[in-house]
């Protein structure tokens, strides 16, 4: 794997991350003037595509493809969304990169926008963010004032206008078919894929082109600096480099760029500078809760969507969890449990009652009232409801136990024999015996 001579996305900058010098002096917009002078649309895209640009939310969808697909929809209105309403746990990235580089965000937008010639165009930005917002609305007035956004940009009679939307703030609002059904007044709850995909049938039932933050980054960078340079990092399948969300039982959290290739080992040590106090690794979420756990043995898996798929887990939008071998996996797996339970829009049966059931049995056996019993329901459970709903939540709450169960099974048994969780003292207060 060829090591980054230098970050494809990030990039330092003078001054506010929304001032717009400091971005101008880094190439910024130069991408997005040569789209309003000279690039066809179909150029564009032929680029992206050589580029092998996958996109960053989770799904790894070639972002050439999807343009394309939108582009050229027998429907002539069409519209542009940027997911920024991200609200996964150990995922942060989005909140980065709005933070820090508001102008590299819109000129993607005002790019992809343009490209698929969409009649309206907006940023679904998760309302908890508030710096991140102001950043954004201030980036977005500077680039106003200098002709790139507004009514004939750069006098080349084009009109182009982005609105920031405040999003509802919930975990299945981030699922792009609730997004779009928030955007439009309704409850966020996601809609049956098939047929309802948003390049066929998304806002008001329109094509829609919905892009993550972190792909939309990107897109600037590979016009300017060209398709070629972008995919000198990275492996043949998944070019370029991925923000990874580093957390959990780590020296340095934080939001790490790195090639796509990358080993968990590297990422954990190279950016996070290890486990605290020379702890032992006990398991990583590559992805997130809601894709299956690797083991200390697995650290050398690489980091791309390819590779972890065909491990059986994922990468998801990098949401990397280190967990060491001081924690208790019963209590972390419930910790989950009950997020999918809290989030859980409620519209699908299955999920509404999976989650509410999966986050009961798991507090059972934490408290120390479970039994064998237990463990068979909780499996039962999670083949039942797993694939079942309009999103992948339940599959995710059900993908979290099942897994932790698999690697981890003499925790639960050991919490059901001593009838209490062995990482926690036993209770202050207990008859003691005296002679």
């Amino acid at each position: 794997m060829p090591t980054a001579a230098e970050p494809r996305l990030v990039q330092q900058m003078e001054g506010a991350p929304w001032e717009i010098e400091g971005y101008l002096k880094v190439g910024g917009y130069e991408a997005w003037k040569r789209c309003v002078k000279e690039l066809k649309a179909t150029q564009v895209i032929d680029e992206l595509k050589k580029s092998g640009l996958r996109g960053r939310g989770g799904a790894g969808f070639p972002t050439g493809i999807k343009w394309d697909k939108v582009l050229n929809h027998r429907v002539p209105e069409r519209y542009f969304v940027c997911n920024a309403g991200e609200h996964e746990p150990g995922t942060f990235k989005d909140r980065h990169l709005l933070k820090t580089l508001p102008h590299q965000l819109i000129e993607g937008c005002l790019i992809a926008s343009h490209t698929v010639n969409a009649k309206a165009s907006f940023i679904y930005i998760n309302h908890e963010y508030h710096e991140e917002q102001q950043n954004l609305k201030r980036a977005i007035a500077q680039a106003r004032e200098r002709g790139f956004i507004g009514k004939n940009v750069l006098g080349s009679g084009i009109d182009i206008e982005l609105e920031i939307f405040d999003g509802h703030g919930s975990y299945v609002a981030g699922e792009e078919t609730a997004m779009l059904e928030s955007m439009q007044g309704r409850p966020a709850m996601p809609r049956q894929k098939p047929p309802f995909y948003p390049t066929d049938f998304g806002l008001y039932g329109k094509p829609t082109l919905v892009n993550n933050v972190e792909t939309l980054c990107n897109i600037p960078r590979i016009l300017h600096k060209g398709s070629s340079w972008f995919t000198q990092v990275g492996t043949e399948k998944c070019p370029g480099t991925m923000m990874f969300s580093l957390s959990g039982a780590v020296n340095r959290p934080g939001v790490y760029e790195m090639p796509m290739g990358v080993t968990i080992r590297e990422v954990i040590e190279q950016c996070g500078g290890g486990v605290p106090n020379g702890r032992k690794i006990k398991a990583v979420f590559p992805g997130g809760p809601a894709f299956p756990m690797v083991t200390a043995d697995q650290l050398d898996l690489t980091m791309d969507f390819d590779s972890l798929k065909k491990a059986g887990t994922g990468l998801g939008s990098a949401g990397m969890i280190v967990v060491d071998e001081s924690t208790c996996m019963v209590a972390k797996t419930l910790h989950f449990s009950n997020f999918f339970k809290n989030e859980s829009c409620g519209q699908c049966p299955p999920c509404r009652m999976g989650t509410m059931n999966l986050a009961a049995l798991m507090t059972k056996i934490e408290e120390g009232n479970g039994t064998q019993k237990d463990l068979d329901s909780m499996l039962q459970l999670c083949g039942f409801v797993k694939g079942t709903g309009y999103c992948t939540l339940v599959t995710g709450a059900s993908v979290l136990v099942q897994s932790s169960l698999k690697l981890f099974r003499h925790e639960y048994e050991e919490h059901i024999r001593l009838q209490r969780c062995p990482s926690q003292e036993a209770q202050a207060g207990m008859m003691v015996a005296h002679s």
